[in-house]
């Protein structure tokens, strides 16, 4: 059975699957790793998923405040030989319902060229892709995107 557990960022299993990210980032983006990292801290995110098949950890996302109405999702990831099979979108479906419960309006996330099947993920979602923000205005490799979460919010 396949459970989605909210918790805090120092949860052990959330820590580990992060590792296992950062490790396919290191490989995937090369020199441009450090970059993005700063921007990947996970000390005191208070939004966190972990998602659990038969007690095991499989998949992990995360969200943050980015503006009073927004919220970034961050640190999404599945293992391997799990993907394919709706865990992202089903980690994701979470987080923005959970932000939502919290009364963000809008989730807004950035991802990197190279993750084509991130990007998939979250167009299948029903994300569009924007200009991007922040940190990641400027950079070439970014891929930024948005979707709105609740029905009556503001644009």
């Amino acid at each position: 059975m396949i459970v989605f557990n909210r918790t805090l960022s120092d949860n052990a299993d959330f820590q580990k699957l992060v590792a296992l990210l950062d490790e396919d980032l290191r490989i995937r983006n090369g020199k441009e790793h450090s970059f993005y990292a700063q921007f990947n801290k996970i000390e005191n995110i208070r939004n966190v998923i972990v998602c659990y098949l038969e007690n095991k950890p499989i998949g992990c996302g995360a969200f943050k405040q980015l503006e009073t109405k927004k919220a970034e999702i961050k640190r999404m990831f599945v293992q391997p030989e799990y993907r394919g099979r709706g865990i992202g979108l089903g980690i994701l479906k979470e987080l923005e319902l959970w932000a939502s419960e919290l009364n963000y309006s809008d989730c807004i996330l950035e991802t990197g060229k190279r993750q084509s099947e991130a990007i998939r993920l979250y167009q299948k979602a029903g994300y569009k892709i924007i200009g991007n923000y922040g940190q990641y205005e400027n950079v070439e490799n970014s891929v930024c995107l948005t979707k709105a979460i609740l029905e009556n919010s503001a644009h």
